[in-house]
């Protein structure tokens, strides 16, 4: 089997890789390998084609192939709340928490991954065209194998871009470099509350996997769960997963980075996350009407949540 996660050198969709990686989806009995498939429109475009069986990306990404999410289901969260931080050159000075910071200025984002910028500055306030806000994808950021954030943190040291909206390597890099400052981390309170819910890491596959062998959905869940308590039981197993990985010096930062994710872990699709999801999708004009909770989840496997 084949799981597809869009950005590979992060945190964003690590206890996914740490899954494959430490043995636990081969313990619950399935073969699954890793594949990069970036950007997430793409990764769930295979998962609709049948070239993967599991995508573990961002909960409203899979509208960008399954229209009013008919055909995939959510299974469980990697984690919960929106993982992207808004970084600006160090330059710029810009304070935390500062959203009025991105007048102005060049902002670089994944598609689908902007969706979530974009639903932040409009519910801060933020006219994106008045106050002449330039969402874009970072320059270089297109090629097969390319990891965003990195590539995000490189642009904006650069000065090809005044900040970008990317997973949490990239940020951690960019400002160990001193090239970048954390204007908002929406996980840790930065910004509007409401955006926490406009998405999440989390693992979807299709309702043709689920008809045909919803044991094996399960056991993915089993092994998300497994994961996510190895990882707080010792989060230095993310060191192993790393080595295999990532180059040497993003290695050496993951096992921090999880640790600050560890209190996000938790493998639950709540009723509340849903209505902010798919408010915010609605809002982005993604969902053509009204979709209940078990059109986005299949809660059948609510019960393996909490392990």
């Amino acid at each position: 089997m084949k799981l597809a996660v869009p950005d590979m050198i992060s945190n964003s969709y690590f206890p996914a890789e740490a899954a494959v990686e430490l043995g636990f989806f081969k313990a619950e009995g399935l073969d699954v390998s890793l594949e990069l498939i970036f950007p997430v429109d793409k990764a769930y475009a295979a998962l609709r084609d049948g070239a993967v069986d599991f995508v573990g990306g961002s909960a409203h990404s899979a509208l960008a192939a399954f229209p009013d999410f008919r055909g995939v289901k959510l299974i469980c969260a990697q984690a919960q709340g929106m993982y992207w931080f808004l970084v600006m050159h160090a330059d710029l000075k810009a304070p935390r928490g500062d959203v009025t910071a991105v007048k102005g200025r060049s902002i670089g984002a994944a598609p689908w991954v902007d969706k979530g910028l974009r639903g932040l500055l409009t519910e801060a306030g933020i006219d994106i065209a008045r106050d002449a806000v330039t969402i874009a994808p970072v320059p270089g950021a297109a090629g097969a194998g390319i990891n965003f954030g990195l590539t995000a943190a490189k642009a904006l040291e650069e000065r090809k871009i005044d900040g970008f909206w990317a997973n949490g390597m990239g940020a951690e890099v960019a400002v160990r470099r001193g090239v970048g400052t954390i204007v908002l981390d929406v996980r840790r309170g930065d910004g509007p509350k409401r955006c926490f819910n406009f998405t999440a890491a989390t693992i979807a596959t299709s309702d043709a996997l689920i008809a045909r062998a919803p044991h094996h959905a399960a056991a993915a869940v089993r092994a998300i769960v497994k994961t996510q308590a190895a990882l707080k039981a010792n989060v230095e197993r993310a060191n192993d997963v790393g080595k295999k990985l990532f180059p040497s010096s993003e290695a050496a930062l993951i096992a921090e980075l999880i640790r600050r994710d560890l209190p996000y872990y938790d493998a639950a699709l709540s009723p509340e996350f849903v209505a902010g999801m798919t408010e915010f999708a609605g809002g982005q004009r993604l969902l053509s009407g009204h979709v209940a909770y078990t059109d986005v989840v299949a809660a059948q496997f609510a019960p393996l949540w909490k392990g």
